[in-house]
């Protein structure tokens, strides 16, 4: 919008026209309000905003105003807020357009964001950015566009962990008056359906949402630094930008262990894609991916091996969540061998010797047919950035070392998703993505805050948490109580006939608040969000044992498990508050 009641000849001879992008504005009503009380302050001769565009033009006496004066002026407006870095100047004697031609830009190799990557955080970044209207570069190395989720991680393990619960259901009844008679299993169509799902999803949650952007330039290709703004690409062509968001993920951890590359491995990256089935798998590692894995080739018929180095799979948790996977595990039929540590690997014919140090200090030979399976965590994908030029700061184990804003020890380079030191899930990644963006062009800064973050692993049952356990709180000397139900205490798990595991609840005694939670049951990760919003907004465990839930749903065990913290729930009739 046109506001020009102010005029020409009240121009000074020195003047300035600056174009920002707006932040904020939702009507014609916003842009109104913006030039009515900019056109108040001293040295502003003429304003344009438009509300559609999100841009601001304004014109003002350079010896009256600066334009950090206007730009500090312009967030004083209620809910506005300018977008750093995006200010377009045009200094001169009279009005001028300040219009960027964005073409041009790129054309130079020159653009106002570089993200580094092409998984969640990426994608995220590059959304946020064309709301702002930022020319941006995305480089992209290693996996399609898309990342790991999509690819190779949260999409295809859980299409092939349902597949396999539907397998494992026609085998296994909790019910004595039904007996499942099995299925026939086509696992080659299994892995076909889980390929094209994979395909259809990469097009459709990332590559469309992109494909009209006007901003955005996609290039496949290694980024490497020349300076903190500048990227070489494939050794060919540099690319300059204000700010660069690294959001290049993270790959499976390969151990350093003799023979291991010469006798060959599959990581989850190579495994989803077989379509033979494997004759076993010994899979090194116990932790979230490995477990997972373990528990959905097992169902479709692989004979599966665990070996891990720490005393019991899943370390990070407590030993009573433990022991409720490793009984159903071994039930099973999974082999889990716990403090066993792999030195040496070699063929023999078509066979796979693993040597071992066991438990007691002895050593053995474990012979496996089929395939080894690399899970031994993931390392940030870092390597090929050189970062040496630019000395950024990396932690102990190579992650990318930021603040709650996403912000390194440089100060126009960000980072965000599982390359960083934060916690490594496709949706903490996506809001780390957009949050790297707008601080590294907006004035008003925001925080990434993981207090009530909540989590699952999909195996069955499953095991999901938000906020801390009480060995946390212990260490950190909040004064605690834990209380824990079995869910032979929910009736929800008594009608299924199905009551593998518990859930365990974390409130400080001073406050009330829940601080933490844990759950493992069959389909437990669906009653973790509503835990995660408890520890968020400060909800007491009075609150959640008085508020009402549906009779017969896993979520009353919430319920129950906040009652336990002061009664014998076992002597409460149903429905009982």
């Amino acid at each position: 919008m046109k506001n020009l009641f102010k005029k020409k000849n009240e121009l000074s001879q020195k003047t300035e026209t600056v174009s920002l992008q707006i932040e904020g504005m939702t009507c014609s009503g916003c842009s109104l309000h913006i030039e009515k009380d900019i056109n108040k302050k001293d040295g502003i001769l003429i304003s344009s905003v438009n509300h559609e565009t999100g841009k601001g033009e304004f014109t003002f006496d350079t010896a009256k105003l600066n334009k950090e004066e206007l730009i500090n002026a312009v967030n004083s407006i209620g809910k506005y807020t300018v977008v750093k870095g995006n200010e377009k100047e045009d200094c001169c004697d009279s009005i001028s357009d300040s219009t960027t031609d964005k073409a041009s830009n790129k054309g130079k190799n020159q653009f106002d964001l570089i993200v580094i990557g092409g998984g969640s955080a990426a994608f995220s970044a590059a959304i946020k950015a064309e709301s702002l209207g930022l020319t941006t570069l995305m480089v992209n190395g290693g996996l399609d566009f898309g990342g790991t989720c999509v690819n190779v991680g949260c999409v295809p393990s859980k299409n092939l962990i349902r597949a396999a619960e539907t397998a494992y259901h026609t085998t296994h009844s909790n019910f004595a008056g039904i007996k499942p008679k099995g299925a026939d299993i086509d696992f080659a169509q299994i892995i076909k359906d889980k390929k094209a799902l994979v395909a259809a999803l990469q097009q459709q949650k990332y590559m469309d949402v992109v494909s009209d952007f006007e901003n955005l330039t996609m290039l496949k290709g290694w980024a490497e630094f020349v300076n903190n703004n500048t990227i070489i690409v494939d050794g060919k062509d540099t690319y300059t930008a204000t700010n660069v968001v690294i959001a290049t993920g993270a790959t499976t951890n390969i151990p350093n262990i003799e023979g291991l590359n010469e006798v060959g491995y599959l990581t989850n990256v190579s495994l989803f894609d077989l379509e033979e089935k494997p004759k076993s798998l010994t899979i090194m590692g116990a932790g979230y991916i490995g477990l997972e894995m373990a528990m959905a080739y097992n169902r479709l018929g692989v004979k599966v091996r665990i070996i891990e180095f720490t005393d019991r799979p899943l370390r990070s948790q407590t030993e009573d969540i433990t022991d409720v996977l490793v009984e159903q595990m071994k039930s099973e039929g999974i082999e889990i061998l716990p403090n066993f540590r792999a030195f040496k690997f070699e063929k023999e014919g078509n066979d796979t010797i693993i040597h071992c140090n066991c438990p007691d200090g002895s050593t053995t030979q474990i012979v496996e047919k089929g395939h080894i399976v690399v899970a031994t965590g993931t390392t940030p994908n870092t390597s090929k950035l050189g970062l040496k030029k630019i000395d950024l700061k990396l932690s102990e184990r190579g992650h990318i070392v930021v603040n709650e804003k996403m912000e390194t020890n440089i100060s126009n380079i960000y980072a965000a998703g599982d390359v960083t030191n934060t916690p490594p899930f496709v949706y903490t990644a996506a809001t780390e993505g957009s949050t790297a963006v707008n601080n590294a062009f907006s004035l008003s800064k925001q925080s990434v805050d993981y207090a009530s973050l909540p989590w699952v692993v999909f195996t069955d049952p499953q095991i999901a948490g938000a906020g801390m356990d009480e060995i946390e709180a212990e260490s950190r000397g909040i004064p605690f109580e834990v209380s824990k139900l079995d869910l032979t205490h929910v009736p929800r798990a008594l009608a299924a006939q199905d009551t593998r595991g518990f859930i365990k609840l974390i409130r400080n005694t001073e406050t009330d608040k829940l601080i933490g939670a844990r759950v493992i049951a069959p389909e437990g990760g669906e009653l973790i969000q509503q835990l995660s919003m408890a520890i968020k907004f400060g909800i007491t465990v009075k609150d959640l044992a008085e508020s009402f839930y549906p009779y017969l749903t896993l979520g009353e065990a919430v319920k129950l498990a906040a009652i336990t913290f002061g009664k014998d729930v076992s002597k409460l009739s149903c429905c009982a508050s």
